[in-house]
């Protein structure tokens, strides 16, 4: 199944400095960036053919997979000059990189690479911002049983603020975590039909737009997800999941407990120039 990504974020509210003009997927989230946590979700559930929406730092993201070093998140031997590798990354994977712009609104970014997507009829879509251990294989199970156009990932409120309820003299009258309240936010892990795009104008945007529309037709279907999910919108974010890969609490990484197989040897111009 093939996978869109959004890759072409500012992320100004994870820069370290005015220079710094890697874009948001590929801040580090440990040795590797937050795109290649990713894709790796995606490729444990065996989806392996990923369609990049590029625009701001475009180069970064190309740079990054055409240098790709599988050394350096991997176990490997080396002996007499020759690397066998315990494990690969992207060995398996298809990547399409795609032009979408620098201004172009989520939408749009997903209707420019529509023609990429061929006949599959059902495909997935995220942000490229955030890390979850939702269970993406009954999330696509669940739509293809149903007649939904659409299913998206839903996750409790991330604010750590009050909720403040009032009466006509302004007097509080009662105080609620935001996080207690019986609502849910947009998780940004969609699994969608190609139908969608009947309902995707020039210039549109995929939650208002598209999710506008089914949800008023009631087609569109959720996914409530209690587990771990972490955006990485912010520094302070990215400092938390930074903290949370260094002390080995890792959930999102769910491709850790796979077993390791036999050492694969390893070309070297395959992953270096």
């Amino acid at each position: 199944m093939k996978v869109v990504l959004f890759c072409g974020g500012y992320g100004m509210r994870m820069r370290s400095s005015a220079h710094d003009d890697v874009p948001k997927p590929m801040q580090l989230v440990g040795p590797r960036p937050l795109l290649w946590h990713i894709m790796r979700y995606y490729a444990h559930f065996g989806h392996t053919d990923f369609i990049l929406c590029l625009g701001y730092g475009a180069q970064h993201v190309k740079d990054y997979f055409l240098h790709y070093r599988e050394t350096s998140s991997n176990d490997f031997v080396l002996q007499d000059g020759e690397v066998e590798l315990f494990s690969t990354d992207i060995s398996d994977w298809r990547i399409t990189f795609a032009d979408t712009g620098v201004e172009t609104p989520i939408g749009e970014r997903l209707r420019r690479v529509r023609h990429h997507l061929g006949d599959d009829e059902v495909f997935l879509a995220n942000y490229s911002d955030v890390l979850s251990d939702a269970p993406l294989d009954i999330m696509i199970d669940r739509l293809v049983a149903s007649d939904n156009a659409a299913s998206m990932l839903v996750v409790p409120p991330q604010s750590s603020f009050h909720c403040v309820q009032l009466d006509e003299a302004s007097t509080v009258t009662s105080l609620a975590l935001v996080s207690e309240l019986p609502v849910w936010e947009n998780g940004g892990f969609f699994v969608l039909r190609q139908e969608i795009f009947d309902k995707l104008p020039v210039g549109g945007d995929l939650v208002d737009d598209v999710c506008g529309a089914l949800v008023r037709e009631g087609r569109l279907l959720a996914h409530r997800h209690r587990g771990f999910w972490q955006s990485a919108d912010t520094v302070k974010e990215r400092i938390r999941l930074e903290a949370s890969y260094a002390s080995g609490e890792r959930p999102w990484m769910m491709w850790e407990h796979e077993p390791s197989p036999a050492p694969v040897p390893l070309l070297e111009e395959a992953w270096s120039s």
